[in-house]
């Protein structure tokens, strides 16, 4: 057994943005989209909840008494108790209050009816079905013409009797497709109402968030039905009745679009009849059985929404690598087409151009020569490959997915380096100095460590941190600064052995002090400030938010020197992109030995600071992320992990040894997400890479768990005395999740 031992955390001086002026424009906080055009009434809802009604509120609008227009806290807190003293605080301003802009409501109450507004995009195939492996994925053009602003009217909780299913296109449409309640005979795609035929067309026009026709002019398309019925399994017709479930799928069969293919199918949703608001899905019996429900669609419990109301139906059509990609359920209406133009500006290389999924898709004028002189990669899909963990690279391969924060060996910053070294340039050769692993050092217990060799000399300090998956970060935004500090316990006073703290960092438009969230030592503040940061040093991309190169104070010519380069329309498109994708669900929630895995979670202690569920704000701009009940698995606080874990170089108040408290939801679904598939066409399987630790020296869950020292310490020992039942039973909780 080796020698342990928990070191006191020393604190470090806080990171800065000194310098950073100006201001970023509304779009970049999604306070309202340009191209909804709201007319008063309903269209600035904002309830709250997306699963919960009250009838009797009844007032509506986007924002409480203004609010500053950028989404930033003003630094008024009156509302909030987040800066007091007591509580760690210190003057933390919070990112949003009752004061922030708020975007239109998904849900809600009209009074005669409950309005649900979504967004769709075109599908390949079907989601059940596994032998084509074409759910999933996206289609070349995906961004042009080929989402859909949808809008149910649900009269059944006010005494009516009908569900008015309306829609507005991008393009027109050849064949009208809406199918309706899953029949599952002879095709796992097979409905019993397939409602084209019925459906009015309106336009072109343009169209507001109620969809409802503001000018004759624009090139967006109307189509809409009611329906008065609802159909079961085995095609009996009954009146529509609250606790109904009702599965569709629309489907965008294009009318000679300009690029790409004409038809596309539809994503499969599951609707809450008479409550209104898509439900994540799962299937019940086998196709093959006729005496089964043939895969019929049923809720998932709500123990398994580990996204709340982003979260995805189970993932059915054999797509094991596509797990992190989706658009959330819950998508507001106003933010699919954003969202899939922010996916363009993610798989877009920033040198050349290109896009990296598809030659189809051209190239993005307003993307090329960005990147640069100085650069880690070209495009963020470069390192966060189909979203997931950066894998780790074999032995002397360039470790071009990585980010390595260096300083001088006083803590200041490398002459020659600045904050992040950038190994390649677009002016060719070895940029900053590329960095690969020489060899991983193996201690007594089978764990390994890796060795880095730097081609232009080992900085004074730095700290090796792979990218980490990208889901779940627009719900992490959106907690407030009191739940997190609700936990802040830097003196340990409770005596439990855990003393988590906040980190603090300076918000770098506004210069006010934010809870620090997003990062392995929780360096930025929000998702603008992390990925507008990611731009800069990992792409050496300027923008608004971050306007200057990372250059050391002895090195010349390494960044452009004049200012903004990403406009701020694809900055808040690719902010969007990030925060609104939908998070898998947990699975095996019937699994006996995944439920005693997670009883055994908890009496380690490890549930202190891989806190199990937690509620966000109702003041996000974004209304997928108000008011849900989430299970991160995180506290969002810095923890002392130990001197085995420690790192030469801190990040603000954070010392070398105190790291983040890394989210756990998806983490069952990472190492095939990372390691993608192979095979031939429809019968790819997964090639799994697992890589933890934010170095990825873990080769598996249990080498994880057993690198934990620190405040983790008692725990870890403990995991290791368990017997071999618990411990499998354990590791199952967590693939679960």
């Amino acid at each position: 057994m080796r020698t342990r031992h928990r070191e006191t955390p020393s604190a470090a001086h806080r990171f800065g943005a000194a310098g950073l002026g100006g201001a970023l424009l509304l779009a970049v906080h999604g306070c309202a989209d340009p191209d909804a055009t709201p007319t008063g009434g309903d269209a600035d809802e904002t309830m709250g909840d997306d699963a919960a009604i009250d009838d009797a509120d009844t007032t509506h609008g986007t924002s409480n008494d203004g609010g500053n227009a950028d989404g930033v806290g003003t630094g008024d807190t009156g509302t909030d108790d987040t800066g007091s003293d007591d509580t760690g605080g210190d003057g933390i301003v919070p990112l949003y209050d009752d004061g922030t802009e708020l975007e239109p409501e998904i849900h809600y109450d009209r009074g005669d009816a409950i309005v649900t507004r979504f967004a769709d995009r075109g599908r390949d195939r079907h989601a059940r079905e596994d032998q084509f492996q074409s759910y999933d994925h996206y289609l070349p053009h995906y961004w042009e013409y080929r989402t859909a602003r949808m809008m149910i009217v649900d009269t059944v909780a006010k005494g009516g009797s009908t569900i008015e299913i309306s829609y507005v296109t991008e393009w027109p449409l050849g064949a009208i497709e809406f199918r309706a309640w899953y029949s599952g005979q002879g095709t796992v795609a097979a409905y019993h109402g397939n409602y084209g035929n019925q459906f009015t067309e309106e336009g072109p026009g343009t169209y507001d968030n109620e969809l409802q026709k503001v000018s004759d002019e624009g090139t967006q398309y109307k189509y809409s039905y009611t329906i008065d019925s609802a159909i079961s399994l085995g095609g009996e017709h009954s009146p529509l009745a609250v606790g109904q479930f009702m599965e569709f799928e629309n489907s965008q069969f294009l009318d000679q679009v300009p690029v790409g293919r004409n038809n596309y199918y539809g994503t499969t949703y599951l609707y809450a009849v008479g409550t209104g608001g898509m439900v994540p899905w799962s299937t019940v019996g086998d196709f093959a059985d006729q005496s089964s429900e043939r895969e019929n669609s049923h809720p998932i419990a709500e123990a398994g929404w580990s996204g709340g109301g982003t979260t995805l139906a189970y993932m059915h059509s054999g797509e094991p690598d596509n797990q992190y990609m989706q658009m959330a359920t819950n998508l507001s209406s106003v933010n699919g087409q954003r969202f899939v133009l922010g996916r363009r500006v993610h798989h877009t290389n920033m040198i050349d151009g290109s896009h990296d999924e598809s030659a189809e898709n051209g190239l993005f004028d307003d993307l090329v020569g960005l990147a640069g002189p100085n650069f880690v990669n070209d495009s963020c899909d470069g390192c966060h490959t189909r979203n997931g963990r950066a894998p780790v690279a074999a032995i002397g391969e360039p470790l071009d997915k990585w980010v390595f924060r260096v300083a001088a060996a006083d803590g200041g910053p490398d002459p020659m380096r600045g904050s992040v070294l950038q190994p390649f340039s677009t002016a060719g050769g070895a940029g900053e100095g590329q960095v690969s692993i020489a060899q991983w050092m193996e201690d007594g217990d089978g764990l390994r460590s890796p060795v880095y060799e730097f081609a232009k000399g080992t900085p004074g300090r730095f700290s090796a941190r792979l990218a980490p998956p990208l889901v779940g970060m627009g719900l992490l935004e959106a907690v407030a600064e009191s739940t997190v500090l609700e936990w802040h316990d830097p003196d340990d006073a409770d005596g439990d052995g855990i003393s988590g703290r906040v980190q603090r960092v300076d918000d770098p438009v506004t210069g006010e002090l934010r809870l620090g969230r997003f990062g392995w030592k929780a360096g930025a503040s929000s998702l603008t400030h992390q990925i507008a940061g990611a731009l800069n040093t990992d792409m050496g991309v300027m923008t608004s938010v971050k306007p200057e190169p990372d250059c050391g104070p002895m090195q010349a010519d390494c960044g452009n020197g004049e200012g903004p380069e990403l406009a701020d329309e694809h900055l808040a498109d690719l902010v969007k992109y990030v925060a609104l994708l939908g998070m898998r669900p947990r699975r095996d929630l019937d699994d006996a030995e995944a439920l005693r895995g997670e009883a055994v979670f908890a009496e380690l202690g490890c549930d202190t600071c891989h806190r199990p569920s937690m509620t966000t704000s109702p003041f996000h701009p974004f209304a997928e992320l108000r008011n849900q009940v989430i299970h991160p698995y995180s506290d969002l606080l810095l923890h002392d992990m130990g001197p085995r874990l420690e790192d030469s170089l801190g990040e603000g108040e954070a010392s070398g040894a105190e790291w983040r408290t890394t989210p756990l939801w998806g983490i069952g679904l990472s190492a095939c997400v990372t390691g993608g598939v192979e095979g031939p066409f429809q019968q790819q399987t997964c090639t799994p890479h697992e890589s933890y630790l934010h170095d990825g020296r873990a080769r598996t869950l249990d080498e994880a768990i057993r690198w934990h020292g620190g405040e983790a310490e008692d725990a870890e020992i403990a995991y290791e005395a368990l017997d071999d039942g618990d411990r499998s039973a354990l590791l199952r909780f967590l693939a679960s999740l």
